[in-house]
């Protein structure tokens, strides 16, 4: 079945949009699915893309495509409505550049289904769903109505209200009333009227984007609410003129932001000319202010509204809610919602670790069995159909509020989408394939070509139980994620990619592994489902815990799953156990071979590839003793170095040194290494405690936290460094120091991360083809884990920008590649490998490579870069996993050969 897979969109929530468009790409079973990538631009053309750029990490990445970009100064990535108003042919070539246009009267031929992965105006609102019910095709989720009504948080609250259901209280402003009245009169109303806190909210979106919570009646925190609410944004002169060149810059950047700015085009003042670039944005806010005292910015698409509730202080909790094989609703288990903030804003939403998601929410049976009689009852009374998500509070005195449901909800692999129906025993693959059937059900009882979709239904009923006998004949795979390392939540993230990727093909089945313990011992559990899309690896951690005290399963998920026993029955693969410890000689009965998504130690040492060849198990990336090379970045920078290719100086500084006498030691490094220069430790990576050290406060504080014996951090130290909420900072024996690698008068200076993958030739000699390398653009001083793994947040350049001529840029290019292919000839690298390096192109040409890192067991999350090289190359992810697969087969086929 053709499975057109609409994703994007015109809405603030695009780039959440395209990644979870993505995860539906790759989660849906291809023995019965065959996806077509169907992108929405932000102007609401269709778009069939080219597969390749699924894997890219942002929209702005691909879309508009440089040849359809004017200049820009300072280099900043746009959305495609930033170019002003196009011409046809305009438009017309900058979708040519990424796949075709796609008219509306095509669809029907090039799909079966719809799935919605959109989300917000656009997406959630009907629009979308009323077209394909003109083209008479089937369709997600809900229906026009149910879609209309879920978009609109006024019209949710007045139903609410006037049903006598409980929900907080609330009053709208509307930007007219806004303007004309006296705002200290209209805070001091909503304060008697609703009291404090407030919470502020854009009645048509998402993502908790224009969302604020007003603890105080402070007048300007008050207004600047409102403006976030309205998309709007007030600037003085005075507050323009303390900012500096670079200053101003990032302020019309973060304004920009669809996510935490208002977002672009917009008019200023009272105008009707948008301004559509950020560039020319800058330029009219330094000619303006130069004369006015302000200038007020308002987002040509922003709200008219304003919705303010009273704050409920309690328990926020959010409930998938499916419809069950008969039609009826049927709650999964509430999620609880632990955040470090009031607000459970748009990172801690989609960045694993930062807030904590407990499932079922910790409340006695019979409190969750109220919370999902409520949703049910919430879903029949919206008429909502197929799927929801609902969210609420449990009051401190009980009572229970539901606000904001949603007809679609994130598609993450970690999102409550996946995480709840894990719970019932299904995986993502699993889940979207009953919710493809599910919705084909009911787009036939509401009328639509009722004879079609009976034999649509009747052949994917079919196909579904033929699938149950093809899984018996898979490869087993046992993915092992997790750790111990401050790299443990991205290697998850990691594992439940690979897993995704091979439990949706028809050649692999996959078991998920978690390892755990310490160096000296290395524990494997085998997962089910349920608990390895746990939030991340300390929820996972903490269920293998309660499994082996002897803890049962919560009371309420034992009746949800008898509940849901007519979809497990037909649609999961097994039914859910504890997490089970199992030895390396039971993982070899278990799995065929094994693929390690495991970062940093242990993973990339040496020490569990070593377990592996005891048991001939073959595994992915390079062998025992290249990986005990590369995990240590001193000892991989002296090889190189001896090698002759270029590194930063460097050098090892000792906890020992610094408690013998901590003033000696920082006056050795400072006559080394001037400052500003780098601070990381030698065997972590994703940016784990990498810091650009400024001055003898930061390496004081730099040396205090990495060497401290507690486990948790030093308040002083880590606001010296101005760490973020819940950054990973390692305590290490030792750390590494390097030199900063700067500029140094090159015509070109760039980072980049290049990926490279092996095969054996006909001759069984290695080959190693090295792919054209990302260019990674840091917002900050070094390159963040946000940046690096959370989709739509990094920014990272596939092909690099070496120069402006295609021809000069490919002959650095391939210069750049020759030098990584002879690091990875130097260093022993098998399987696969990222290479970090920064690339200098002196004004003659001269190209220099500074290597920075090797990473012998890169990230394999969604979004991270080595798929949009390996893209580049003509791999699928999936095709890409498969030959490190493949190769790792070979190699030990080799080793059994030439032993014997």
């Amino acid at each position: 079945m053709k499975i057109g897979i609409f994703f994007g969109g015109t809405s603030r929530e695009r780039e959440i949009s395209f990644a979870g468009g993505r995860t539906v790409f790759d989660n849906l079973d291809k023995a019965l699915f065959q996806p077509v990538p169907i992108f929405v631009d932000s102007l609401g053309q269709f778009i069939l893309l080219d597969w390749q750029y699924i894997y890219k990490g942002t929209i702005r990445d691909f879309y508009p495509p440089v040849s359809s970009q004017p200049p820009s100064l300072h280099h900043l990535q746009v959305y495609i409505e930033s170019l002003g108003e196009l011409d046809h042919e305009a438009r017309f070539h900058a979708i040519a550049k990424v796949g075709r246009e796609v008219k509306a009267q095509e669809l029907p031929q090039l799909m079966d289904f719809a799935f919605l992965a959109l989300h917000g105006p656009g997406g959630e609102d009907g629009a979308i769903q009323g077209l394909l019910e003109w083209l008479g095709i089937p369709y997600s989720g809900s229906g026009i109505l149910p879609s209309a009504f879920g978009i609109d948080k006024i019209a949710q609250k007045n139903l609410l209200h006037a049903l006598g259901r409980p929900t907080p209280n609330f009053r709208v402003i509307t930007a007219e009333e806004w303007d004309r009245t006296d705002h200290a009169a209209t805070l001091a109303y909503l304060v008697r009227e609703l009291g404090l806190p407030l919470v502020l909210k854009a009645p048509r979106q998402g993502s908790s984007i224009g969302v604020s919570i007003l603890k105080t009646d402070d007048l300007a925190k008050f207004e600047a609410a409102i403006d976030k609410s309205l998309f709007r944004k007030t600037l003085t002169r005075a507050d323009w003129q303390r900012l500096g060149e670079q200053g101003r810059l990032a302020w019309v950047q973060h304004l920009t932001d669809i996510r935490e700015g208002i977002g672009l085009p917009v008019v200023l003042d009272d105008e009707t000319v948008p301004v559509y670039h950020p560039e020319a944005l800058l330029h009219t806010l330094t000619e303006r202010l130069e004369t006015a005292e302000s200038v007020r910015l308002t987002n040509l698409d922003g709200e008219t509204q304003v919705l303010v509730e009273s704050f409920v202080a309690g328990r926020e909790f959010s409930c998938i809610v499916v419809e069950d094989p008969n039609g009826q609703p049927l709650a999964l288990p509430p999620t609880e919602i632990v955040k470090g903030e009031e607000l459970f804003d748009y990172r801690s939403k989609y960045l694993p670790g930062l807030a904590r998601k407990i499932t079922p929410i910790d409340l006695p049976e019979e409190k969750i069995q109220e919370i999902r009689e409520a949703c049910e009852e919430m879903f029949r009374t919206f008429g909502f159909q197929v799927y929801a998500r609902l969210d609420g509070f449990v009051a401190h005195d009980g009572r229970l509020f539901l606000n904001d449901p949603n007809t679609t909800s994130g598609m993450l692999p970690a999102s409550f989408f996946f995480h709840q129906a894990a719970e019932i025993g299904l995986n993502p693959s699993q889940f979207l394939t009953y919710l493809i059937r599910t919705s084909l059900a009911a787009r036939r009882r509401a009328g639509l070509r009722p004879v079609k979709l009976a034999q649509l239904l009747a052949r994917l009923d079919t196909a579904v139980t033929g699938r149950h006998t093809a899984d018996t004949e898979r490869i087993r795979v046992a993915v092992i994620m997790g750790g111990y390392s401050s790299e443990r939540h991205i290697s998850v993230e990691s594992g439940r990619n690979i897993y995704e990727k091979l439990s949706s093909s028809a050649k692999y089945a996959p078991v998920p592994v978690f390892l755990t313990g310490s160096a000296d011992e290395h524990k494997l559990y085998v997962l089910p489902v349920n608990v390895m899309l746990k939030d991340n690896a300390d929820d996972i951690r903490e269920k293998i815990e309660h499994a082996e005290a002897g803890e049962t399963p919560h009371p309420i998920l034992e009746r949800i799953r008898r509940e849901a026993g007519a979809i497990t029955s037909t649609y999961a693969g097994q039914a859910l156990a504890q997490p089970r410890r199992i030895s390396f000689e039971e993982l070899a009965q278990l799995a065929d071979e094994v693929f390690i998504a495991l970062h940093g130690r242990p993973g990339e040492d040496g020490a569990l590839q070593q377990e592996l060849e005891k048991f001939g198990l073959p595994y992915n990336g390079s062998g025992v003793a290249s990986s005990s090379v590369t995990i240590n970045k001193f000892e991989t920078n002296q090889r190189l170095r001896e090698a002759g290719l270029r590194v930063a100086e460097h050098r090892m500084a000792h906890k020992l040194e610094w408690q013998a006498d901590a003033e000696s030691f920082y006056r050795g490094l400072e006559t080394q290494f001037p400052y500003p220069f780098i601070a990381k430790p030698a065997d972590d990576g994703c940016s784990s405690a990498v810091k650009k050290i400024k001055n003898r406060a930061e390496l004081e504080a730099f040396c205090q936290l990495i060497f401290r014996t507690e486990e948790d951090l030093l308040p002083g130290p880590a606001g010296v460094l101005s760490l973020g909420f819940k950054e990973e900072f390692p305590r290490k024996d030792a750390f590494l120091v390097e030199t900063l690698i700067g500029r140094d008068g090159a015509a070109h200076f760039l980072e980049i991360t290049g990926g490279l993958l092996t095969s054996y030739d006909e001759d069984g000699q290695l080959d190693i083809e090295v792919f054209e390398a990302s260019e990674a653009l840091a917002t900050g001083e070094v390159l963040s884990l946000e940046e690096k793994f959370l989709a739509g947040e990094g920014q990272n350049i596939t092909p690099a920008r070496y120069d402006a001529d295609p021809a000069e840029r490919q002959r650095i290019s391939n210069e750049v590649k020759a030098v990584l292919r002879r690091v990875a000839e130097v260093l022993d690298i098998q399987g696969y490998a990222r290479i970090d390096a920064f690339v200098r192109v002196r004004p003659a040409g001269e190209v220099e490579v500074l290597i920075i890192e090797v990473n012998s067991l890169p990230g394999m999350t969604p979004a991270t870069c080595i798929f949009h090289q390996t893209a580049l190359a003509g791999y699928t992810p999936y095709e890409f996993i498969d030959r490190i697969l493949e190769f790792g087969k070979a190699r030990a086929e080799k080793a059994v050969s030439a032993a014997s």
